[in-house]
């Protein structure tokens, strides 16, 4: 609280008259494993929050529990029944017969209503004789257009226009129909009906996995201005910095709210751990110490009677969690020499499925080079890798790679050939002569706990089912490797260690990525999609 200015402690005392959302005693467990043990939080009406912790907490679990999807083994949610709470859910079922724009408008329906009902007054006031009715009419009538007035109904399709240009919506059109989208496409139209409804509290998990960095910019400048609360689930550290306020930190089964941004909390989380492993240390010397005490004078006549008094003292301590060191990420990617300089030769290439995306795409890729692949969501940079990876077939032209080359691709969706396998099953139909005990040590490498690898796939998280898919990049020697969007959902370790593996990886590398700061620490070259279709 030191830390804090004097108009953030004002705010604070303000809102302990009342909280938007207030966690009690939450407990629940998935499987075998604890993700929440007695957590509890305050969240106040000017809190913009961010959800942080390492991946497989129970980040996503904790705002499925907060809608309502899972119900917890204990505890109490408590909601401020005044307020409305708008949640980004990706998989919400849509009309596929509306347009764009008619789905947009549908966050309105109230507001048209409303106006369906000055329409109607309007109608009644013209037949109407009896002065008393009239008079009770044109009351309901000032009232219904001052409603319609405060919630700006007669700028709808202007705000329209504008979400849509802030999210890259009208770059796929607003006439497009929902059936023709594809699941990023659709993620953004969903975030911006749910932008325009304008809720009291919003609940968005990994909003950014499907904009380009222009629309995470537009995001972020519409966060800083929006008048409500927000939760926000995000492994963009940088998004995140941007926008909260305060810090919602999922560990050791509990949830710590730290004031100021993400690095205000870094370095208060770093304090904190300091200081938890002393009073850990200082309760486990004293627990020490009163169990040898107890062991050797319980036997004794004349000191039982203090035995049994720091017995009891033992039986009240309320023993703390042991410090959990963070398993850090050790793999590395192994390169398979090429006899060619160079790498890739893309000749006369356009690529797409029913309609050429990118037309007549001609690029030279070195041996070794590290390239980002950039543009607006829906140009075709997950085309052109699926293209050049030989996924989907190129519409005409041509494409080679350098004599001898192999390459691996990591794909963007957590696809499974059955996602009741275990992530050593998956592996070991891919290498079935490794042991069991190998493909452990291959998957601890990419920092996956042991005790997640005999689970079944669809049981882990998202950041935990990308660290299978990396892992697997890691057990082949490859000339060039292709990742689509490597950072979504991974924790900022693992994040971090894969900047340093595509560093010192030999081998080439093409990549899209949504992460503003990753094309910079680790590409060599970047080739723009928006300038190579523009510049024509």
């Amino acid at each position: 609280m030191s830390g804090l200015f004097l108009n953030d402690i004002r705010s604070i005392e303000k809102e302990k008259i009342m909280s938007t959302l207030e966690i009690k005693n939450l407990s629940h467990n998935f499987g075998d494993k604890r993700l929440f043990n007695k957590a509890n939080l305050k969240i106040y009406p000017t809190d913009k929050a961010g959800i942080t912790g390492l991946n497989g907490v129970g980040k996503t679990t904790l705002i499925n529990i907060l809608i309502g999807n899972v119900l917890p083994d204990e505890g109490q949610i408590k909601w401020n029944p005044k307020i409305e709470i708008g949640y980004l859910d990706q998989k919400v079922s849509i009309d596929n017969s509306l347009s764009v724009f008619d789905y947009l408008k549908s966050a309105f329906t109230k507001l048209y209503t409303v106006e369906e009902q000055v329409n109607q007054i309007g109608k009644e006031l013209e037949t109407e004789t009896i002065v008393k009715q009239q008079e009770k009419l044109v009351n309901r009538l000032h009232s219904l257009q001052e409603e319609l007035e405060r919630k700006d109904f007669y700028s709808l399709e202007s705000n329209i226009q504008k979400v849509s240009s802030g999210l890259g919506i009208l770059a796929f059109g607003l006439d497009t129909p929902i059936k023709n989208l594809s699941g990023g496409q659709r993620t953004k139209v969903i975030l911006a009906k749910l932008l325009l409804q304008a809720p009291n509290l919003l609940l968005l998990d990994e909003p950014t996995n499907f904009l380009d960095t222009i629309h995470i910019e537009w995001l972020i400048k519409y966060l800083n201005g929006f008048k409500g609360a927000f939760l926000i689930v995000s492994h963009d550290y940088n998004f995140l910095n941007n926008v909260v306020n305060c810090v919602c930190d999922i560990e050791f089964s509990t949830i710590t709210k730290y004031r100021g941004n993400c690095d205000s909390f870094k370095k208060q989380k770093e304090e904190r751990q300091l200081q938890y492993q002393k009073d850990y240390a200082s309760q486990q010397k004293e627990i020490g110490q009163l169990e040898d005490y107890v062991r050797r004078n319980i036997a004794r006549a004349s000191t039982s009677k203090m035995a049994k008094s720091r017995q009891k003292k033992l039986n009240k301590i309320e023993v703390m969690d042991r410090p959990t060191k963070v398993i850090k990420p050790t793999f590395s990617f192994k390169y398979k020499s090429v006899g060619s300089d160079i790498m890739l030769k893309v000749n006369d290439l356009s690529i797409g499925y029913n309609y050429p995306l990118i037309e007549h795409l001609n690029m030279e890729v070195k041996n070794g080079d590290k390239i980002s692949i950039s543009g607006f969501n829906g140009i075709g940079k997950t085309t052109f890798l699926k293209t050049i990876y030989g996924i989907i077939p190129p519409l005409s032209g041509t494409f080679t790679y350098g004599e001898k080359a192999t390459v691996g691709y990591y794909e963007q969706e957590n696809i499974w050939r059955n996602p009741d396998w275990t992530a050593i099953k998956e592996i070991r139909e891919d290498f079935p002569k490794l042991s069991d005990k190998e493909i452990r040590t291959a998957l601890a490498s990419c920092a996956l706990k042991n005790e997640l690898t005999m689970k079944p796939i669809k049981t882990l998280s998202g950041g935990e089912q990308a660290k299978i898919k990396l892992c697997k990049l890691t057990m082949v020697p490859y000339s060039m490797i292709i990742l689509d969007e490597p950072t979504n959902h991974l924790d900022v370790t693992t994040i971090n260690h894969l900047k340093k593996a595509i560093k010192e990886f030999e081998g080439t590398i093409i990549f899209v990525t949504h992460d503003k700061l990753f094309p910079i620490e680790v590409a060599d070259d970047e080739y723009d999609f928006e300038k190579i279709i523009y510049d024509k």
